[in-house]
Order: structure tokens, then C-alpha cells, then sequence
């Protein structure tokens, strides 16, 4: 039995297909521009938080190594009970949703930001992120 998309019982996948499906797989790119990112950073965050390795905690949590780190997980850091609890790993995915709306994503937070608009400054900052480990 030839498995085709039509008869419904399965697919026939040439290689092409198999590269094209393991790239939708791997989720989203992050194209942004981490050099745009910076000064997303240093116009809209940089207030409140820092990125320097073993930088202090200021009026929000240290930001290096964000990428990958649990969330509510900085120590010497005071953070509300709904980020503690939220259990969220700071993937670029999830960090986008929060950066445009952080009261949506984690209600209870205590950072007073309406959010980051439009989405390519969102892409950006996270690229510049990324490189801050």
C-alpha cells in the first residue's frame, strides 16, 4: 500500500519534504537583530535591569543569561509570588509573548510595563539577549 496524503492513511514524504518538516519542527527562527536588540535594551529596559556578568539586581532581576533560565529563578532577587509559581523557562518563544504583555502572561508579575511593540524590536531584544550569556 502506497501511503499517499490523499487516501487519508498516511503520508509519502520525498527528501525534500523530510528537510522541510524537521525545520517546521524546530520551531520559529529568531531573525532579530542583536545589535537592534541593544538599544531596545538601553531605550526600554536597561531603567530596571542589568546584563552584565554578575551584575547587581536592580529594580528588576539581572538579565544575563536569561535565555534558558527558569523564571522567578535569580537569586538574591525578590520576586512576586506569580513569577515564582509560574514554573515558565525563558525560551525566546515565551519571552516574546511576556515582553508584549507581561501582565497576560503572568498575572500577579510586579513589572510595570504595558509592553514592547511592534514585534520586530520584540525580535531584536531577544536576539541581543540571547548573546548575553
Amino acid at each position: 500500500m502506497r501511503l499517499t496524503p490523499l487516501t487519508g492513511r498516511g503520508l509519502a514524504f520525498a527528501p525534500v519534504g523530510l528537510l522541510a518538516l524537521a525545520l517546521a519542527m524546530a520551531g520559529p527562527a529568531w531573525a532579530g537583530d542583536a545589535a537592534a536588540g541593544r538599544s531596545v535594551f538601553n531605550a526600554q529596559c536597561a531603567m530596571c535591569h542589568t546584563v552584565a556578568v554578575g551584575g547587581p539586581n536592580l529594580l528588576g532581576p539581572n538579565l544575563h543569561g536569561v535565555v534558558g533560565r527558569v523564571a522567578g529563578a535569580m537569586k538574591g532577587y525578590a520576586y512576586s509570588p506569580a513569577m515564582k509559581a509560574t514554573g515558565l523557562v525563558w525560551t525566546p518563544e515565551k519571552l516574546a509573548a511576556y515582553l508584549q504583555a507581561p501582565s497576560a502572561v503572568v498575572p500577579g508579575n510586579k513589572m510595570p510595563y504595558a509592553g514592547l511593540r511592534p514585534a520586530q524590536k520584540v525580535e531584536d531584544l531577544i536576539a541581543y539577549l540571547e548573546t548575553q550569556k
